[in-house]
């Protein structure tokens, strides 16, 4: 798992990277337990002011590994995939995303539960659920439309379609775009300093006040949306769709 994710703790930040270049990053159970457990111990670690997620230069992540995702699906409030996403949407400290390349699936709903989130101008976002004949994940039914409107949502949610780092930064799914590399990777450990130098009470406080009553409903939409997933996960559409891909065809939904 060391080999996946890559965990540092230095000048009051704990950076997670994800580290699967042979595989784009994707995600794994074991990788997600990983992160769930960093984040929520970050919560009671007094040394730890904000916590950082990123990839490589080239690649944040291609979303769920498919093999892994089929073998092991995901099920139950305490599934590795549910505690990461329960760990993000409930994290008290800063969590500040850097993005380079791919961001796919829950590599962008992921994004969705950060305080700060820098992309590269290469970044590609997005959330093929639809596609893959499942719903979306993550609380992303709430806190898209609240972020972006009914119709962006819609856009990005029914149709799959992908977004550029630098429309991300234009809509409001980033803070900024930047040049592709470590430009990327820099500005968020940047700001996660800034945020170390700040008074951590009130840091706290702020956090929890610009998300109150936003990380609640969306745990229940979560939950929701993760009974609906598992339900579409085994039904003919996601089987075709998943088959498809693994077969490298066009799927055919009669």
């Amino acid at each position: 798992m060391s080999q996946q994710l890559l965990i540092d703790q230095s000048d009051s930040i704990l950076t997670l990277t994800l580290h699967r270049p042979d595989k784009k990053n994707a995600l794994t159970r074991d990788m997600y337990a990983a992160l769930a457990d960093a984040i929520q111990a970050a919560q009671t670690e007094d040394g730890i002011r904000a916590v950082i997620i990123q990839g490589s230069e080239q690649c944040f992540t291609s979303g769920n590994d498919v093999s892994d995702f089929i073998n092991q699906p995901p099920g139950g409030q305490d599934s590795p995939v549910s505690r990461f996403l329960k760990a993000i949407c409930h994290a008290e400290k800063p969590l500040i995303a850097a993005v380079n390349g791919p961001a796919v699936g829950v590599g962008t709903t992921m994004l969705l539960h950060c305080d700060l989130v820098y992309v590269a101008d290469n970044a590609r976002l997005k959330m093929p659920f639809v596609n893959l004949g499942l719903c979306p994940e993550a609380g992303s039914s709430f806190l898209l439309p609240r972020l972006l409107g009914h119709l962006r949502a819609a856009e990005l949610l029914l149709l799959g379609e992908e977004v550029s780092g630098q429309r991300a930064a234009d809509i409001g799914l980033a803070n900024q775009a930047l040049p592709a590399g470590r430009a990327v990777l820099n500005a968020a450990r940047a700001a996660a300093l800034r945020i170390a130098e700040l008074p951590p009470g009130s840091i706290r406080l702020t956090k929890q006040l610009i998300r109150q009553g936003v990380a609640d409903v969306a745990n229940d939409v979560m939950e929701r949306e993760g009974e609906h997933f598992a339900a579409l996960l085994r039904g003919p559409e996601a089987r075709e769709a998943l088959s498809a891909f693994m077969e490298k065809r066009k799927p055919i939904f009669a």
